[in-house]
Parts: structure tokens; sequence; C-alpha cells
């Protein structure tokens, strides 16, 4: 049971469809974050510790989660090895993308931190100005009023300060989410834009667009299986080389006997379609990865041998001598 689970989580991560990874990051986030407020979230109502705590609470998260996020991805190395081997011209507007990707997490802990409000309660409580609180006719009193103020968020204050402490609490957790709407719209005002230029400056069509993710999804899923399936062929040939045998499962063996080619790819080709490439096209062909502008290249090089190969002479029998009678 937990095996089918596991291939349908993994499917999930890999996917590449970005709405639905997305979505699926963002509501692991929220979880996690209503699991650290229940379980872990604890204020300590001391001078100074609040805001440290509060900060980190908030903070320390989004940015735990945020380098997660990018080793996580997938094109992070490829991009890494790209850069570094061919130094692409386009590394800055994929990092873009990745980064881009990378901060779903954070900023979904950063707006379900803000909305809540406990955090903020609890870093910015000694902040308020005890002259501009009131309840009822009464006033704050002034004395030890920062000690005062740093016990609210446990609920521990005397009696008759209740009332200022549920209006430092209402007034804070207005300005969180408040802070937490505004950093929503900008989220939401900055990828509108995003989404604009990018296809403002795509030199592509819709259909196109469409078309090249598809493919690069399905060069991905086919290399991942295929590349499984050759070192698998590869290394029986090395173990049975070795042992003089080797032990295959049954689905091995079928998979060895519908495919037997075996041998080590040359490190040239796995240099040429190591990293991320951009869209391009070469005489008017699309090339849509680094593997199908190794492929199309390589397709006119063959053709090319191919015509320019001469067949090889015919030995020809010299005349033999004829005499004259």
């Amino acid at each position: 049971m937990a095996n089918p689970i596991v291939r349908f989580l993994s499917h999930i991560f890999r996917s590449k469809d970005l709405v639905t990874l997305n979505v699926l990051v963002a509501l692991g986030t929220m979880g996690g974050q209503e699991l650290f407020s229940l379980l872990a979230f604890q204020c300590p109502c001391s001078p100074v510790r609040n805001f440290r705590y509060g900060l980190t609470a908030t903070l320390g998260p989004a940015l735990l989660l945020f380098f997660i996020s990018i080793i996580l991805n997938n094109q992070t190395r490829n991009l890494v090895d790209g850069c570094r081997c061919f130094r692409i011209k386009q590394c800055p507007c994929i990092l873009y993308s990745i980064m881009g990707r990378a901060l779903v997490a954070p900023l979904t802990w950063l707006v379900i931190s803000l909305l809540r409000g406990d955090a903020y309660v609890c870093a910015f409580n000694e902040f308020v100005d005890p002259s501009s609180l009131t309840a009822g006719n009464e006033s704050f009193p002034l004395s030890h009023a920062t000690q005062i103020l740093d016990r609210f968020p446990c609920g521990e204050s005397p009696d008759n300060l209740s009332g200022f402490r549920e209006e430092v609490s209402r007034r804070l957790k207005f300005e969180s989410q408040l802070l937490g709407w505004l950093l929503i719209c900008t989220v939401a005002v900055v990828v509108f834009l995003t989404k604009c230029l990018k296809a403002c400056s795509s030199r592509l069509g819709y259909q196109q667009e469409a078309y090249w993710a598809r493919y690069l999804a399905n060069e991905e899923q086919l290399f991942q299986r295929t590349a499984e399936a050759h070192s698998l062929a590869l290394a029986a040939n090395n173990v049975k080389q070795f042992f003089g045998f080797v032990a295959l499962s049954q689905r091995d063996q079928a998979l060895m006997a519908k495919f037997p080619k075996q041998g080590t790819q040359l490190s040239l080709p796995w240099d040429n379609i190591t990293g991320i490439s951009e869209y391009q096209d070469m005489l008017g062909i699309p090339l849509y990865s680094r593997l199908h502008k190794w492929a199309n290249r390589q397709s006119s090089i063959d053709k090319e041998f191919n015509m320019t190969r001469l067949p090889y002479p015919q030995p020809q029998l010299a005349a033999s001598p004829t005499s004259d009678h």
C-alpha cells in the first residue's frame, strides 16, 4: 500500500504542472504553519526575547523553506552545470524562474504567520506606546509598563488590566493582518506583471509555448526511463563480467531481452546535453532543449557524412594483350 503512495507523491513532486505543484507546496506549508503554531510556538513573554523569538518564528522557517526549495529544484543543478560549463547568456533569466518557484513556500509561511498574528503580537508587544492605551475610563499604568506589556501574550496580567491586554492584542493583530494582505496583493501584482512581460517578450505563440512545455515534460520522462534501462543493462554486463553471472529479476530479464543494447555513452555527448537551454532556432528549425539541439546536429553530421562518403572503387581487370597472328 505504501509503495503506490510513494510513487504517487514522487510523480506529483516531479510534475511539470507548476500550478498543481505550487498549490501542493502552499497547502503543505499551511499545514506546517498550523502544526508549528499549535505544538511548537511559545512566546517567552520576556523583554527583548519576545522580539527575537517572534522574528525568528516568522523569518527563520521562511528562509529554511526557501533554501530547501532551491536545493530540491531539479533545475538548480542543471543551471549551475550549464552556467559553469557553457556560460549560458540566459542564466539570469533561468535563475529568476528558479527563485520564483522557491519563493512559494516561504511567502506562504509569511502570509499565514501574519494573518494569524501570534508571532507579530509576541514580537512587537513591548513596542506599543502605553500612553495610547485606554480601557474605559482607566489609563494604563506607566510604571513598569514594558514588563507588564511583555506578559500580555501569555495571558498573564492583573485582572484590572485585562481590557488593556485585549486592546493591545486587537491592535497588533490588525497591523499583522494588514501586512499579510498587503503582501498577498504585492505578490499578485508582481506575478501578473511578470506574466504580462513574459508574454509580451516571448517570440512564441500560445500553442507553441504549450507544445514546448509538453515536449520538455515528455523528454524528461522518457530520458529518465531510458536512462534507467540503459544503466541497468550496463551494470548487469559489468557484474556478469566480474562474477560470471548476474542475478536479475523477471522484470529486469524482460527489460534486458527487450533492450539488449549495451555500452557506455561518451563524455562529449553528456557535456553537450548538460544544462538548461532557452528556446532557440537554427535556420528556422525550433530547438526546444539541449538534447534536441544535440540530436539535430548529430543528424546533420551523419547525413553530411553519408553524402560525402565515396563508394569503394571496384577492382577492374586489366585487358589481356591480344597477339596478332
